[in-house]
């Protein structure tokens, strides 16, 4: 039996079990969080769906009177389970990118860990990097664009 002494099976082999675990637990995880956000009502505000799990209120909106740049991320992918793209960029744009890259990459992730090897192609550090970036900057922008005008 011959194993991998690289990450997750880039070269030939098996993967080790804890390899396998940890990409089952990153898709189960990112799959209840997104069974979590069908489950909640969005907040007609574009913020606050989170409360309805029993956390508190966000802390920027409450000492600086001004939303934080993931307001309204929690909102976004419940619109976005609801098919309200629309409502779901209003909320956060970079929530609902988030929203539609956790649907993606739950399932794959699952999969891969649950049969011991990538389903299609392994990830792609430049892609991984890219999408992770461009989330940031349009959640940034956003936030920037909402302090400047007040919105």
């Amino acid at each position: 039996m011959s194993y991998s002494s690289a990450p997750f099976g880039v070269a030939a082999g098996r993967w080790w079990w804890y390899e396998r675990l940890v990409l089952i637990v990153a898709g189960g995880s990112l799959l209840a969080l997104l069974a979590t956000a069908a489950w909640l009502s969005p907040s007609p505000q574009g913020m606050g769906t989170h409360q309805q799990l029993g956390l508190p209120p966000c802390t920027f909106v409450a000492w600086l009177g001004i939303r934080c740049p993931s307001c309204g991320m929690t909102t976004s992918w419940s619109h976005m389970l609801r098919g309200n793209l629309l409502g779901a960029m209003q909320a956060n744009a970079g929530g609902a990118l988030l929203a539609v890259t956790a649907a993606a990459c739950g399932p794959w992730l699952l999969g891969s860990g649950l049969l011991g090897r990538w389903l299609g192609s392994p990830p792609r550090e430049w892609l991984t990097v890219a999408l992770g970036l461009t989330i940031v900057i349009v959640t940034l922008v956003q936030w920037v664009v909402r302090v400047s005008i007040g919105w």
